[in-house]
């Protein structure tokens, strides 16, 4: 049966049972997820039988029976090659585990930060995100699945142990492999199972609509539009990198604000994005980068695959570290309608990130917060009420109205503020570093290390760090001489739960006259 639903969208209705199956498998024993879910090269999921569909089991038999029955879920993914696969396979099983509702992007597609918000929006009991983002996608690149939970951030360290633990003594999962959901059309999809009273509905849906009108409740959407398609506007150029922020830019930034087509740049999203590496840095970013640099543009950013990190540049191709970034932003919080209604009740960063913005946070007497490498930290900070917006070292940069980073949220926050004060970016940024100093920031990225090397290399710098001559020493670098102020090993006491977080990357901090460097391995 095909009808239409009220939105006039195409309805299906599939009038014959469909047999649900349970299928014996054997447990494979490296599906322990990280902070960004489980990632591995694409060949691993397609060689290994039953790879995909023991975790995915994992992930639906962590939540308790009586959640699960008849709740929602939303699935999206960054769109990168075996993103399709996936997505039907993750539909045929929580139709046989006892979910009711599936929200799924157009084509599979959504952005993190989309996700998110509509985990939230929905009241879902949680989300599949499909996205190995920052790294290379296609055949021969690399795959990734997330849990995102009901506050709609990456699952806590409790949740990803008990998918783990399920992993490694999974015996059989359920399926309902003659289920076949149609992605490319929008709209309702009912199917019939055997031993079910209640149909299971898949909606794809326009995942750009409800994101943007969270932004629009955020930000002032017409001095934004004043900004870049009024007289003397702005002009401004955007990379997506061929990610799932595409579709985004070009709705949000092009058709509702204003700016010209021509500024946003690969928007369509690619398997393969386009054979590049879907990072926003300057070194992958280069298409970007080459056309910032003659000075036709006087704002710049990227965005990585799933749309959770961002860079900003300046005109000639200033670019603006991420550390830095989040501090100007606190800096100015108030040309954000959003913070000017809510208040700002915390600020935070991760260990490796600069101190700039707690040099902000002294300033202004808000609380600032330092917590290991996950945006689960910033998520437990936020649900409390204690924090509004955080920041790391790794591109990424958000607020409390989702639980994740969010690029573009990031690149209308900075255009907010220059909106606001009439300058450039790196006016704006220099400004800053003449109120409050210049932090340094460098980072180095050790890519397909040999593990054993890596390991020694680390057990050395701890032996290093731990001895007690070594704070004080002085080091001497060209005509400038450093020396050790704290080396520590990064421990992090949550002052929400009381959870203690051991062993996180170290840090060393170097004072030197008459400039101060921070210094992070």
């Amino acid at each position: 049966r095909h009808d239409f639903d009220d939105g006039g969208h195409s309805s299906f209705m599939h009038n014959y049972p469909l047999q649900v199956l349970t299928v014996p498998t054997a447990p494979y024993p490296d599906q322990r997820p990280s902070t960004n879910g489980l990632r591995k090269k694409v060949y691993v999921f397609q060689s290994r039988r039953n790879y995909l569909h023991n975790f995915i089991q994992s992930i639906f038999s962590s939540i308790d029976l009586r959640d699960r029955q008849g709740s929602t879920m939303v699935v999206g993914g960054d769109g990168r090659f075996f993103n399709r696969t996936a997505t039907q396979v993750i539909v045929q099983m929580a139709a046989a585990n006892g979910v009711g509702r599936l929200i799924i992007g157009h084509h599979g597609i959504m952005s993190t930060p989309a996700v998110s918000c509509m985990i939230r929006k929905c009241k879902a009991i949680g989300g599949i995100i499909l996205t190995a983002s920052p790294n290379p996608g296609g055949p021969d690149g690399d795959f990734g699945i997330k849990f995102n939970t009901a506050n709609g951030g990456p699952a806590n360290d409790a949740v990803t142990n008990k998918i783990f633990q399920i992993s490694r003594t999974i015996e059989e999962f359920a399926i309902c492999p003659g289920l076949q959901v149609d992605l490319t059309t929008m709209g309702k999809q009912t199917f019939d199972l055997e031993n079910k009273f209640k149909p299971f509905t898949v909606e794809i849906v326009d995942s750009v609509e409800s994101y943007a009108n969270m932004l629009r409740n955020i930000f002032d959407f017409a001095a934004l539009k004043q900004l870049l398609s009024g007289k003397n506007h702005f002009k401004i150029r955007l990379d997506a990198l061929h990610g799932a922020v595409g579709p985004y830019v070009r709705r949000i930034l092009c058709d509702e604000l204003g700016c010209p087509a021509s500024s946003a740049i690969n928007c369509v999203p690619k398997e393969d994005f386009g054979g590049q590496h879907p990072d926003p840095n300057p070194i992958y970013a280069t298409d970007l980068v080459d056309s910032m640099r003659d000075g036709q543009y006087d704002f710049g950013a990227a965005f990585d695959a799933d749309g959770d990190q961002n860079m900003i540049l300046g005109k000639h191709g200033f670019f603006v570290t991420p550390s830095d970034s989040v501090a100007v932003i606190a800096d100015n919080i108030f040309c954000i309608p959003y913070f000017q209604h809510a208040g700002v009740r915390g600020f935070a960063r991760t260990m490796p990130t600069s101190a700039a913005l707690d040099r902000v946070a002294k300033a202004t007497k808000i609380e600032l917060y330092e917590t290991p490498t996950a945006w689960k930290f910033f998520g437990n900070l936020m649900d409390a009420g204690m924090l509004s917006l955080c920041g790391e070292e790794s591109f990424g940069t958000g607020g409390d109205h989702i639980r994740e980073k969010d690029g573009l949220w990031a690149v209308l926050a900075w255009l907010s503020i220059l909106a606001t004060r009439k300058k450039s970016v790196e006016d704006l940024v220099k400004d800053h570093w003449l109120k409050y100093g210049r932090n340094y920031f460098t980072r180095y990225d050790y890519e397909n290390v040999d593990i054993d090397a890596a390991c020694e290399m680390m057990e050395d710098l701890e032996i290093t760090i731990t001895d007690k001559t070594f704070v004080r020493q002085r080091f001497a670098v060209e005509d400038k001489i450093y020396q050790v102020e704290k080396a520590d090993s990064f421990e992090y006491a949550d002052p929400v739960d009381g959870t203690i977080s051991r062993n996180q990357v170290h840090e060393t901090h170097c004072a030197s006259e008459p400039l101060s460097c921070v210094c992070k391995p």
